[in-house]
This record gives C-alpha cells, sequence and structure tokens, in this order.
C-alpha cells in the first residue's frame, strides 16, 4: 500500500441499488484493489453496490455522505459526521 487515504463521497440510488462511486483519479484507483469482491470499475468510476444490512448498520440512505478509507490496510466504508449536522 503506498499511503493512507480517505475520501468523502455522497451515496447514490441506482435502480433499486445504493451506490458508492469513487473517481478512479481521485483515489478509486487505489482503492479498487481492496474492493475486490464488493466494488467492479465502470467507466472512470470505483462503484460499490451499499448492501441493504450496511445501509442498515450505518445509518445511510440516498445523499447520505460516507468516508471511505484504507488506513487500516484494507476498504473500510464509514458514516460521515456531516450527516448529523444539525440534528438535535
Amino acid at each position: 500500500m503506498s499511503h493512507s487515504i480517505a475520501i468523502e463521497r455522497p451515496i447514490e440510488r441506482v435502480g433499486d441499488d445504493l451506490m458508492l462511486r469513487i473517481l478512479l483519479a481521485e483515489g478509486g484507483a487505489e482503492l479498487a484493489p481492496l474492493a475486490r469482491g464488493i466494488g467492479e470499475i465502470e467507466g472512470e468510476s470505483l462503484c460499490v453496490v451499499i448492501k441493504p444490512w450496511m445501509a442498515e448498520r450505518l445509518r445511510i440512505d440516498e445523499g447520505s455522505l460516507v468516508i471511505v478509507d484504507n488506513v487500516n490496510g484494507k476498504f473500510t466504508i464509514t458514516r460521515s459526521a456531516k450527516n448529523d449536522v444539525g440534528i438535535q
């Protein structure tokens, strides 16, 4: 692994699926090898379908922000704290 990266991206809805898209030029190329089995390269992006159980666990839906990183040498998705701004 070359260096640690962390990218904040929104979740999109594609058909019935929730999807995370990370441009290859913005870190997706480095994350792609760690996302084998859960992500695919489509055009200029690494695309990861978020399974319903994962969306429920992270409390995310379309438009939610997530942070993707490789800090521990694996592909990790966490909910961004920015989703909770303004919630009392």
